[in-house]
């Protein structure tokens, strides 16, 4: 869809919500998040994370697969939780330009190497399309890797660039900030010698601030 048709049919959509948008925060929001959504978690072992964490005790819950889930920040417009040994998941509230919000969630699997997938919705819980908050273009495996001006090892940086196939990110929202970090996570699942030889190539993490309405570098 074009950019254009997507704003005016999220502006709808936030419209439609304003009332809820308006009265809600994010305790609550996360309470009556749908079980489809998170569904390791119920309704009560959400409520009572929240209850934990505010009495000030260690706010860890059995979750329906029987494991443990425990939240581990809650603030004003921020929570993270480690959803079990590998999987973590994150939920920020996020300003408009017209003071309306949305909620920004990560979701995080670690195996080999981590990598995240971010969606945004309203505080009714109803999907937005991530595209219209995000960099319109995309960090790719490029943006991560700097060039290789040593020509003794310009072989073997090759073959370890080559081996970097797939654009593996790891994000994570900032509990003070409206910041969003990404980490490029790909070399952790690379062969050691390549990975050693890839890594003085590696940047930075790239760092997107929330800016009218989307997060940007």
């Amino acid at each position: 869809m074009h950019i254009k048709l997507k704003r005016t049919a999220l502006a709808a959509l936030l419209l439609t919500g304003s009332i809820c948008i308006q009265a809600q925060n994010l305790k609550e929001c996360f309470r009556e998040m749908p079980d489809s959504l998170c569904p390791l978690l119920s309704a009560i072992n959400r409520a009572d994370c929240i209850d934990f964490m505010e009495s000030g005790m260690k706010a860890e819950v059995t979750n329906n697969l029987g494991g443990k889930t425990e939240m581990t920040v809650l603030t004003p417009d921020y929570l993270a939780l480690k959803m079990s040994t590998q999987t973590f998941w994150q939920m920020k509230m996020l300003t408009l330009p017209d003071s309306t919000q949305v909620i920004c969630t990560v979701s995080t699997a670690c195996a080999a190497a981590c990598d995240s997938h971010i969606a945004f919705y309203t505080p009714r819980w109803e999907p937005l399309p991530a595209d219209c908050f995000l960099p319109e273009s995309w960090p790719v495996a490029d943006d991560f890797i700097a060039e290789a001006a040593d020509t003794t090892s310009f072989y073997r940086y090759q073959e370890a660039r080559r081996q970097a196939d797939i654009t593996l990110l790891k994000a994570e929202l900032n509990p003070k900030e409206p910041l969003l970090t990404l980490t490029f996570s790909t070399p952790d699942y690379m062969a050691v010698e390549a990975r050693e030889t890839l890594t003085p190539y590696l940047k930075q993490p790239l760092t997107l601030m929330w800016r009218e309405g989307r997060f940007q570098p």
